[in-house]
């Protein structure tokens, strides 16, 4: 395997090299006391991407990211990095010789260690281990905190040496465990644009966990959707949001409404308004025993304008205030209720009758069986 993290290549039969991913895992299988944690896992990591795994607490992400690092071997399954096999049957790479780099949520930095020494921690004792420690801080934007020690550096501070520490020996591949868990909103929120630059900069594969929505579609150029042990869906982050593959992905990122639809002719029609599906798709799932009644359309909150109207189909059940805008909870004559995100100025209150409608250019996108259509 290279040492020095830089992406590998193999050739074609043309002799022309091709590059490989980053990061590879294949079929990957986990459990502890014989419950499964990692459900025959497939990953593919491409060069200099930032690929977030987003689920729910106890989805395997963590641990996916174990088994990544060699802190975990896997019951079955292949893990390859840059590609070379770091785990496989009856072979395993010991985390300290796979090119790797880890920031934990807390950064986990030597309390007893100066900001250049933690960097520098594990780096070759050399000239040129000193030429490293201070590209990293420069890159990290801390180089005039080299000599200060980790109990003098805030939240973010922490983090940045933390993510400096890992860039310093070049791995191959970049993990990052909520590395922004610990710290407060505001300060969140700029870390998170920070650490996107310096890795964009440094052009450094990464792997960035997080069950944090807003946290995935900032951050990822590619987000893995995980749940029980497995990718449901991995995707860039407007497809994620805007074309979820099943109901989960839908109802995980962002907020998302489903009411019963039927067919009238190439439409979809509902209580709130009617969608293009050609009478073949439709035809086809027929055909396979696909629709079984569960025919329904997904709508998010954005989708919707509802206005006061005595002949209106809904009624205000609920009204949120979020700021700028307000969330309205609307009970539709089937009993099932959407969300309709309308601005601060337009209030309504509980019992009010409104008339509920698609906004211009909005769609509403099918599912049968709780998968899109």
């Amino acid at each position: 395997m290279k040492t020095d993290g830089s992406p590998s290549a193999v050739s074609d039969e043309g002799g022309n090299e091709i590059s490989v991913p980053a990061l590879e895992c294949r079929g990957v299988v986990k459990g502890f006391s014989g419950e499964p944690v990692i459900d025959g896992l497939d990953l593919v990591l491409e060069q200099g991407q930032v690929m977030v795994l987003l689920g729910r607490s106890g989805c395997g992400k963590t641990t996916t990211l174990r088994l990544i690092a060699g802190f975990e071997e896997p019951d079955a399954g292949m893990v390859l990095i840059n590609g070379h096999a770091v785990s496989q049957a009856g072979h395993c790479v010991p985390p300290e010789n796979r090119q790797v780099g880890i920031v934990l949520q807390e950064g986990a930095l030597f309390p007893h260690l100066t900001v250049e020494q933690n960097v520098g921690y594990g780096l070759p004792k050399e000239p040129r281990g000193s030429g490293r420690i201070q590209e990293v801080l420069s890159l990290v934007g801390m180089e005039q905190f080299a000599h200060r020690m980790p109990h003098e550096l805030s939240g973010g501070q922490h983090q940045r040496v933390a993510l400096a520490r890992a860039l310093a020996p070049r791995p191959g591949v970049l993990l990052l465990d909520e590395p922004f868990s610990n710290l407060d909103p505001r300060l969140r929120e700029q870390v998170r644009k920070d650490v996107l630059e310096i890795l964009k900069n440094s052009e450094v594969s990464t792997i960035f966990v997080t069950h944090d929505q807003e946290e995935a579609l900032f951050m990822g150029d590619v987000i893995a959707v995980m749940d029980k042990g497995a990718v449901e869906q991995v995707g860039r982050p407007e497809e994620i949001f805007h074309h979820p593959a099943t109901r989960f992905v839908a109802e995980f990122i962002g907020l998302a409404d489903f009411i019963p639809a039927w067919r009238e002719g190439d439409s979809l029609v509902t209580e709130v308004g009617s969608t293009q599906w050609p009478a073949m798709a439709f035809d086809g799932y027929q055909d396979n025993g696909g629709i079984d009644g569960r025919l329904e359309v997904m709508v998010r909150p954005d989708c919707l304008m509802c206005h006061a109207s005595q002949e209106g189909q809904g009624v205000v059940t609920q009204r949120e205030f979020r700021g700028p805008f307000n969330l309205y909870h609307v009970s539709l004559p089937s009993g099932h209720s959407v969300r309709c995100l309308l601005s601060h100025t337009e209030n309504f209150s509980v019992g009010t009758n409104v008339e509920v409608g698609l906004r211009n250019g909005h769609a509403l996108t099918p599912f049968v069986n709780d998968r899109a259509a």
